[in-house]
């Protein structure tokens, strides 16, 4: 009888205590670990990006799915006629650009815009330079069905992958299933679209104390901050406006000035609204100096061109966006008025956007490349 009191005496002490409740503690942790499915990847970026960004309940965002998306993104069967694939229009060396005016599709005919950039999307809300879709999921349809980009339906896409011998294990490690679905490529897709961000530039490493800009460089920014107030006799391109956030872009949509008559009516379209005429979505300037030609319409070849045309040409039109009117460097001036060295400064600070990091991310290129080339994923 005293043996087994002084048995529980010890059990009870707080060490032993303790030490059960640690083992019991990862006990637990191992058996949470065995039923978690494929681990979330990082999204890795800067804390002044903001984490104001939706990931669908339903498509959360994994190591598996960001391979398959990887993997389709890259994929020609996804295109009439195996011609095309996502990075046709949409190159990683030019910061997910193709260097055109407009794209060629599979059938030859040019589509009617520029293709945007595809950094940093994870961010965006409204896609298309008339912001039609809300979802990169949405967004992805268009280019895979429209018969002047990749030209081919969804229900053939999924026959054509179906026949692919690596498709049905990738989306079964994507999705559960290896029955392969319209909604799931385009899920996949989804997902690896948002893994691109941009946020390896010397701008970013300068916002975090790691860059010393030139004096140049720092007019540039100056001048691409401020508004211009001609009677404190304060410079700026009232850059900021429109671009004036880490990430480059403000969610917004402005006619710019390009046209006194738009010829493509941008987000009117959409809306039919008058005062819509002419407008189109902010992009971003993250990489611009690999994006160009520049514009919806592809229509200036450099960035010198477009700074011209801010400075110089603003169009006036009813739907001119607020901020483009009556703005100027100049007392009593009708146009901006840059002076040529202030648009050299510009461009200077332009190029700390260039992200050598992201143009060169292996986890962002050709998969199909690599395994061609050695073997291996």
């Amino acid at each position: 009888m005293n043996q087994s009191k002084a048995k529980n005496s010890n059990f009870q002490k707080p060490g032993r205590i303790k030490l059960v409740l640690a083992f019991g503690i990862l006990l637990f942790c191992i058996v949470i670990q065995s039923f978690r499915p494929a681990d979330e990847p990082i999204l890795k970026y800067p804390a002044n990006f903001g984490s104001r960004f939706t990931i669908p309940a339903d498509n959360r965002t994994t190591v598996a799915g960001v391979k398959l998306g990887r993997y389709l993104f890259y994929e020609k069967a996804l295109s009439a006629g195996n011609k095309l694939s996502c990075e046709s229009c949409h190159e990683q060396k030019l910061a997910f650009t193709d260097g055109r005016r407009v794209s060629m599709g599979v059938d030859g005919n040019f589509t009617s815009r520029n293709a945007m950039s595809l950094a940093n999307l994870l961010w965006v809300r409204n896609f298309f330079w008339d912001g039609r879709s809300s979802s990169l999921e949405d967004q992805a349809q268009f280019p895979l069905t429209d018969p002047h980009e990749m030209g081919q339906s969804l229900s053939e896409s999924v026959q054509k992958i179906s026949r692919i011998s690596e498709y049905p294990p990738l989306f079964e490690q994507a999705f559960g299933t290896n029955q392969i679905t319209e909604t799931n490529i385009l899920k996949a897709l989804g997902q690896f679209e948002r893994t691109l961000i941009s946020a390896g530039s010397d701008y970013d490493k300068y916002l975090a104390g790691q860059y010393k800009p030139t004096p140049q460089q720092l007019r540039g920014i100056a001048l691409f901050e401020n508004a211009p107030n001609p009677t404190t006799g304060k410079r700026g391109a009232n850059c900021a406006h429109c671009h004036g956030t880490p990430k480059m872009y403000k969610e917004l949509f402005h006619n710019n000035g390009l046209d006194a008559v738009p010829a493509d009516p941008g987000r009117e379209k959409l809306t039919g609204q008058d005062t819509d005429r002419g407008r189109f979505r902010v992009p971003t300037l993250r990489n611009i100096m690999l994006t160009a030609p520049y514009m919806h319409d592809g229509r200036f070849a450099t960035i010198g061109q477009v700074l011209d045309h801010y400075s110089d040409h603003i169009q006036q039109s009813p739907s001119l966006s607020s901020f483009l009117q009556d703005i100027s460097n100049d007392k009593y001036g009708t146009t901006l008025a840059l002076k040529t060295e202030e648009k050299k400064d510009i461009i200077a600070f332009l190029q700390m956007l260039t992200d050598s990091s992201f143009i060169n991310n292996p986890a962002f290129s050709n998969p199909h490349a690599r395994l061609t080339s050695n073997g291996q994923d």
